[in-house]
């Protein structure tokens, strides 16, 4: 989506809880459009939307470190509580939301969730102050687990795990900065 678009819709800084008026504006598919991601990785002008999903199992989050094998050097041995990745062409094939195919090929090419679970858009993230920050706009959902049963999908996913949000809160600083303003929500640690 267009950077413009982003700012005209109400451009903010960190976390931005959901609500039905934003959400809709700013994920209208009418200003979607795919770029190859050679063109975009790199040009603030586009913000690339991201799937960002936080499995939760009441006071736990699901958590790992980004390994070597991951394409996104910039965040390699960052931690994080957040899964997934970019929406691609073939998301938007026979289907009437691109968006939240992509989300879901994502969360099934990362994680396998062995249990039932409820799924909420929880908000939106951005972070202009990092190079892949100011490329990417997270979008966060919550899926509530019934058990803590999730187990990597990916090579790119190591040291997975369920542990208390006080405890993630904790080592905050090991984490890519869209997974603490995350925990800063989740834990209400946010003055607004």
């Amino acid at each position: 989506m267009p950077t413009a678009h982003f700012r005209a819709v109400g451009y903010f800084h960190g976390f931005r809880p959901s609500d039905a008026a934003y959400r809709a504006a700013l994920l209208d598919p009418a200003v979607y459009s795919f770029r190859p991601r050679s063109q975009v990785e790199t040009d603030p002008s586009f913000k690339q939307l991201i799937p960002y999903v936080v499995l939760k199992c009441g006071p736990e989050l699901f958590h790992y470190r980004r390994g070597a094998a991951g394409t996104e050097a910039r965040l390699r041995a960052k931690r994080s509580v957040g899964i997934g990745g970019h929406i691609s062409e073939a998301d938007a094939a026979g289907g009437s939301d691109p968006y939240q195919t992509g989300m879901l090929r994502e969360v099934t090419e990362e994680v396998a969730i062995g249990c039932g679970y409820s799924e909420r858009l929880y908000g939106f993230i951005n972070d202009d102050s990092t190079p892949v920050g100011s490329v990417h706009l997270g979008v966060v959902h919550l899926f509530e687990l019934e058990s803590p049963n999730a187990l990597p999908g990916e090579d790119a996913l190591v040291g997975t795990g369920f542990e208390p949000m006080d405890t993630l809160w904790q080592a905050r600083e090991e984490f890519e900065t869209w997974s603490q303003f995350v925990l800063a929500e989740l834990l209400g640690h946010v003055s607004r």
